[in-house]
Order: C-alpha cells, then structure tokens, then sequence
C-alpha cells in the first residue's frame, strides 16, 4: 500500500478544532472545556491527533477499519510535519494472535459471532433480551432500516438533547446543533447504514452499524434511544435487528465497542452486552513511539486515562461520587426547566 503521492505528502485539515458539549442558554449546566483535536489524512485515512503534553494519533476509524500496511503509515507520520508523540491502532479478528513487532498491549472488544437470526435468538441470548424485544413489539415499537438524510438526522440530533446526563456521566452530544449532529452521524456512510425504532412514526431510537473492509464484521458506531420510552426497550429491539439485517448480509461478526473499559467494574452495560449474546475477545493494541516523548510516555504508561491509574477499588468510589452528583445535578436541571 502507497500513500498518495508518497508516503511523506500528508495534508492537515484545519489546525485546531474545538468541541464543545454546549447547552442550552435557558438550562442550569455548565459547559465543559473544549477538547482539542486536530485532524491529518495519511495513507488515505484521517487520522485524528489529540492531547496537549503527549500527542496521540489514531485513525478515525480505529476499531472498525484495520491498518492493512502499518509500516507505511508509520513512516508517513513520522516525516509528516504534524507533531504525533504515540500513534496506536487496534488489530482486528480474525487474527487475535499479536502479528506485529511493535509494543502492544491487549485490548479487548465485544463481539457476537452471527450465523442466522434464529440461531442467536434461542441459543445465543439470555431468556431476559428476548422477553424485552418481544415487549418492544407488543408496545408498538417498529424497526426498520433508514436512508441518512435530513429527517433521520433530526431525530437523531431530537434524542441526543433530550436530556444533559447519560448513565452517571455528563452526555457528550447533548447541546449540538442540528448541523453539527448532521455532520457527525455522516461519517463512514460507504459502510454503514442505519436501524430505527419508532413509535407512533416518531424515531425514538437508531443504531448505526459500519462495515469493516472485507464486509464480514459489523460495528455498533452508535446506538441509542429516548429516555422517555426506555419502558418499551427500543435497545433490546434494535439489538435483535441489527442481528437480523447482519445475518441477511453475511456478516459473520456483530461487535459492540468494548467489553470492558479500563478499571471499570462491571456494570449495567456489560449486563446488556452478555445477556444480548456478546462475549470478549481480547484483541493487541499496538503503541508506536514517534518521538522520544511518545517512548518515555508508553514506558511510564501516560497513554492511559488517569482514571486507569488509579486503583479499582478507588476508582469505583470516585465513579460513584460523580453518579451521585450528576443525579442531584441533573435534578437542579429538570426543576429549573
């Protein structure tokens, strides 16, 4: 594989660009500090820098789309001009086994391997995701696959802002605009395509799932849905298509992000995960030093978040504080509004 006009001619998409967790003006939330990225296209991937002190690079599509020549991209970022301290990608199945020379690490992903629909629906599952599918229906939930355009756009950026914290954390999304939603949902839509569940012809969740090169492995990118209609279980039902649309395509492997995230122990994502079906597999994640930053940095183990740092025990108290103040925040929220 050959960069374009050779590996050293590598163009950087803006400089900085800032994003903001914005809220509504009327609503008692602060605002989060901007986080700086910064964008480059190697190789005919982008790739996306971020941090201050160390400077980290990954393609954009890391974990959906493999780095089929490593060695070229490397050599690319290291004569690109743009400061890149570390530069990581995953390596995806079906080769588990470490197949490069470069220091890794094991990460790990959540996968269901896919045959048909019927045989993960009575042999794959727990009792407890086909009974919240099945009340999905009986409520008058319908799923069907969307075109992405304007309208599902919209109803994407209506979920994302009904409410400013999600599962004890401050929601990322909420505060968009519709353009910058519009924007951020159509990435990678040569490979993907989009489910969505309504009610009463109102989009009250999706799922957006992108294809890796050879077509046989499927990703979650996003998946969510409306506070308001949790009682109907819009996930569970979007789960149970996503199975079904991969199973008409041949697609042999449907993976959910991560199994496990860091230190974190186990909560009611991993439950949701293992009663739909998904299981880990522990894939390498390599590290390459570009700079001798980037190599002191992987030595010390800066490359983690901070919250990896710290013991599990702790972490999990300091996780439960912020639930704890992200409720009673959100509270403020809802009676100021």
């Amino acid at each position: 594989m050959e960069c374009d006009e050779g590996t050293r001619d590598i163009s950087v998409r803006g400089q900085q660009e800032i994003l903001l967790s914005e809220t509504r003006p009327t609503e008692n939330v602060r605002r989060e500090q901007p986080k700086m990225k910064q964008i480059i296209s190697a190789c005919n991937k982008e790739i996306r820098i971020t941090g201050r002190l160390l400077r980290i690079g990954r393609a954009e599509g890391d974990g959906y789309e493999s780095i089929e020549a490593p060695e070229t991209m490397v050599e690319g970022l290291r004569t690109c001009g743009v400061r890149i301290d570390l530069f990581t990608f995953l390596q995806l199945q079906p080769e588990t086994l470490p197949k490069y020379d470069y220091p890794m690490e094991l990460d790990n992903a959540a996968v269901v391997p896919v045959s048909t629909f019927d045989q993960w629906w009575n042999q794959q599952i727990r009792p407890e995701a086909r009974n919240r599918a099945r009340q999905a229906e009986k409520k008058g939930v319908v799923l069907r696959e969307v075109p992405f355009d304007d309208v599902l756009a919209k109803g994407i950026w209506e979920i994302y802002n009904e409410s400013p914290f999600r599962q004890g954390r401050r929601f990322p999304h909420y505060g968009k605009d519709l353009k910058t939603v519009y924007a951020e949902s159509a990435t990678f839509l040569d490979s993907s395509f989009f489910i969505g569940a309504f009610f009463r012809d109102k989009l009250i969740g999706f799922v957006k799932l992108t294809t890796d090169q050879s077509k046989t492995r499927a990703n979650l990118m996003n998946i969510l849905s409306a506070i308001e209609h949790r009682d109907k279980a819009p996930t569970n039902a979007l789960i149970a298509h996503s199975v079904r649309s991969c199973a008409d395509r041949g697609i042999q492997q449907l993976v959910y992000q991560r199994f496990a995230y860091g230190n974190k122990e186990a909560d009611g994502i991993m439950k949701f995960k293992q009663v739909n079906g998904f299981k880990r597999v522990d894939l390498p994640r390599y590290y390459v030093p570009i700079t001798t930053l980037g190599s002191v940095a992987f030595r010390m183990g800066l490359h983690h978040p901070l919250i990896d740092r710290i013991p599990k025990s702790a972490a999990g108290k300091l996780r439960e504080l912020r639930n704890s103040w992200y409720s009673r925040r959100f509270q403020t929220v809802k009676e100021s509004t």
